[in-house]
């Protein structure tokens, strides 16, 4: 009898992919094959993203086009934490499970398509299936967030931190080194809150025990000997610890901390931390411990009440900063967002639009100033595509698909995974080209 097939949809962020990584390494262990089309498919699973209404759409939309192709879905994610939701769209689905339940997602499988397991042919490496190419990987540490921003419903979906023991982390970094994973990036709701919710306690790791703290992990992250990145990190006073790591060449020097806006109004409204002083000072004296250390931040423009004078005081912030990378959205209404009780003016959608085209504009010209300064030098890079004697890498101030790229040529063929040097001989307002040397 041959083995189910199981096709796959992930949607969302790099949390969501860890959570379809952990979804898919358990259907292999149990003999499932992981087909590449709905149609043929045994049953299809669809992983939601719900985080605005957009991503609402879009997770419709491909359950729909799974329905149709196959017939038989099982939808699980953030969107799942609101059954009724789905089934009022699609009463047909065979079932829908919420984030990180990955037993109820296996029970639902089991169900319309028992498995038929065979030890001896169904082997699954060390480290998991990844969604990801073999030389970077996520690693996830912790579930949910404790904060309650006004424009976001993560805690609704995910729930409240839950940190994983720190051991627990350390032993799937060192399996992904050992499967030569090259890069591994650190996510989770907020990264820096990690081992809030377990009071830091101790785990046993090899000879010692090591804490469930920030520092402590990144410390050991960093002793492994491959690139460690981290990403959504608020900018709380113990970062300054974790910036020394990167002077000392431990982690990366990159930090992603998602600022959201800068004007103090705006933050107070957005529930989120307004001491812009505060802020400026940290970020300052953070470049005076690690002169090289790249930023990365994500913005929304268009939050209800905002005024021109706050946009504008967001540009003044961006030109005073220098943030290296930054992405920009245009605010959308998310069902159950507190921001939505608040009684605030709307800003209209052709002012947003109006507001993010300027943003970008603004952000270009300080990406294009910053990257000129890198011409000349010689960097390591990350290659993630190589054909021949040319490829596409990162270096240590850029994360995949979210940041710039390096465009290389080579004297010899490129090889994907490999760490290289090369000269930086042109840069535009995103990305480098170099010379390996």
């Amino acid at each position: 009898m041959s083995a189910p097939r199981v096709s796959f949809v992930s949607l969302g962020c790099p949390k969501a992919l860890v959570d379809s990584e952990r979804i898919i390494t358990k259907l292999r262990s149990e003999g499932y094959e992981i087909a590449p089309r709905h149609d043929g498919a045994d049953l299809v699973i669809v992983n939601t993203c719900a985080f605005i209404d957009s991503a609402r759409d879009e997770s419709l939309a491909n359950i729909g086009d799974a329905l149709k192709k196959n017939g038989k879905v099982i939808v699980t994610g953030c969107l799942g934490a609101e059954p009724e939701v789905v089934t009022k769209t699609y009463p047909n689905v065979l079932a829908v499970t919420g984030p990180q339940a990955y037993e109820s997602v296996m029970e639902a499988v089991h169900k319309a398509a028992p498995p038929v397991h065979d030890p001896f042919v169904d082997l699954v490496p060390p480290q998991g299936i990844r969604l990801t190419p073999r030389h970077y990987a996520y690693l996830k540490i912790s579930e949910g967030c404790s904060n309650h921003c006004s424009f976001c419903i993560i805690p609704q979906l995910r729930g409240n931190l839950v940190s994983r023991p720190a051991s627990d982390v350390l032993r799937e970094a060192e399996r992904l080194v050992k499967a030569g994973v090259k890069e591994i990036l650190v996510i989770s709701q907020d990264t820096s809150a990690y081992g809030l919710d377990l009071k830091y306690s101790e785990s046993p790791w090899k000879d010692r025990t090591v804490r469930a703290r920030f520092y402590d992990l990144a410390k050991e992250l960093g002793d492994m000997g491959v690139w460690v990145r981290m990403h959504y990190v608020y900018p709380y006073p113990h970062v300054d610890d974790v910036i020394e790591l990167m002077a000392d060449g431990k982690i990366l020097p990159y930090l992603d901390i998602p600022f959201q806006h800068a004007s103090p109004n705006v933050l107070r409204n957005m529930k989120r931390p307004a001491h812009l002083e505060k802020i400026n000072q940290r970020i300052e004296k953070w470049r005076k411990i690690c002169p090289d250390l790249a930023l990365r931040s994500t913005f929304i423009v268009g939050f209800p009440g905002e005024t021109e004078e706050d946009f504008k005081m967001l540009l003044d912030w961006m030109s005073e900063v220098k943030i290296d990378r930054a992405g920009c959205f245009k605010y959308e209404a998310v069902e159950g967002a507190s921001a939505n009780d608040m009684g605030l003016e709307i800003v209209p959608d052709d002012v947003k639009k109006s507001r993010w085209d300027r943003f970008m504009v603004h952000q270009k010209s300080i990406s294009a100033n910053l990257l000129k300064k890198k011409v000349g030098k010689r960097l390591q890079i990350l290659v993630d595509e190589a054909n021949g004697h040319t490829g596409i890498g990162r270096t240590k101030y850029d994360a995949p698909e979210v940041d710039g790229v390096v465009h290389l040529t080579s004297r010899r063929p490129i090889r994907t995974g490999e760490l290289v040097t090369a000269k930086i001989e042109q840069s535009d307002d995103y990305d480098l080209y170099g010379m390996i040397v």
